[in-house]
Parts: C-alpha cells; sequence; structure tokens
C-alpha cells in the first residue's frame, strides 16, 4: 500500500521496505507490532503526540519497548512541561490515526524528537501512516527528512503491578 509517507520516501529515492501485519484492534502495541513484522521492539519505533506548554505540538519517536520520558522531553524541546495530546486530538492535528502515526508526510511539520537509540540500528522501523503497515529505513535517512533532534527521551516501561 502506498501511503503518503511512502510516496515521499519514493519520491526521494530513500531505500526503504515495507512490512505488513494483521491489525489486532485490541493490540495496537509497538511489541505486538515488532513481533509480527519480525524485529526486535527496541527496532520498531512509535511515534507519539505531545504538547509542550512553550513550544506546542511535537512528535516523539522511543523504542516500542520503552515510554517516552516527559521530563527529558520537556528539557531537550525547551518546554517546561510536556503533555501526552488526548487521543481525541491525535487525528485532527496529524491526519493520522492510532496506531499509524508517522513524522513523514503528515498533515503539518511539527518538530520531531527521536530516541538517541535509534542510531544504534543499520535499520529502524516507524509507522507507514496507517496501521497494519510499517516502513524500514536508515536512521540518517529518518533523521535527515524529520529534522529530528536526538536526545535520551525514553526510560524503561514501568513494570505492572501485581
Amino acid at each position: 500500500m502506498k501511503t503518503n509517507a511512502v510516496r515521499l520516501l519514493d519520491e526521494l529515492k530513500i531505500p526503504n521496505e515495507l512490512r505488513s501485519y494483521e491489525i489486532e484492534p485490541d493490540d495496537l502495541s509497538a511489541e505486538g507490532v515488532a513481533e509480527k513484522i519480525g524485529l526486535p521492539p527496541d527496532q520498531v519505533f512509535k511515534t507519539l503526540v505531545v504538547r509542550g506548554d512553550r513550544n506546542g505540538v511535537c512528535l516523539a519517536v522511543v523504542p516500542g519497548d520503552a515510554e517516552l520520558n516527559l521530563k527529558a522531553l520537556a528539557k531537550l524541546s525547551g518546554d517546561r512541561k510536556i503533555e501526552m495530546t488526548p487521543l481525541k486530538d491525535v487525528q485532527p492535528l496529524t491526519g493520522y490515526i492510532r496506531g499509524g502515526v508517522t513524522a513523514l508526510a503528515g498533515k503539518r511539520e511539527y518538530p520531531v524528537y527521536l530516541d538517541e537509540t535509534a542510531i544504534l540500528f543499520d535499520i529502524i522501523s516507524v509507522s507507514a501512516g496507517v496501521r497494519g503497515t510499517q516502513v524500514l529505513l536508515k536512521p540518517d535517512d529518518y533523521i535527515a527528512l524529520t529534522k529530528a533532534t536526538l536526545g535520551e527521551i525514553s526510560q524503561p516501561k514501568h513494570a505492572s503491578l501485581p
């Protein structure tokens, strides 16, 4: 499936590979996606829509097996405080639905903050702009295309209480 994100990559002749997977509406987790496309969860990056108190909306891109460190992102972005954007606002802001958000070819360009672990891999996976399709590309290409700022913005997921 050619999404706007994939069209953009092709237009710019950026090497990429698409991997499709079966969508389970009850499980849109990055870990679930990673398993379905045959990559480790730390190589599959999820794109989160957040809002800072000073600089407004931005996109945080973190490994699938981690969660966003809001304080670290606030410091990196120059905000005092960052909050997750309510789910109802994600599509109007980005043009994408939950599970299909990407920093590539969105409705508007927002600042992108990418967890620094992305550069540890030859290839990373991000949403192609729809649920059920991931695009694999080189971290350097992703950084150049999205003008991403690298930083330590993720932390291990909190263990669930018994």
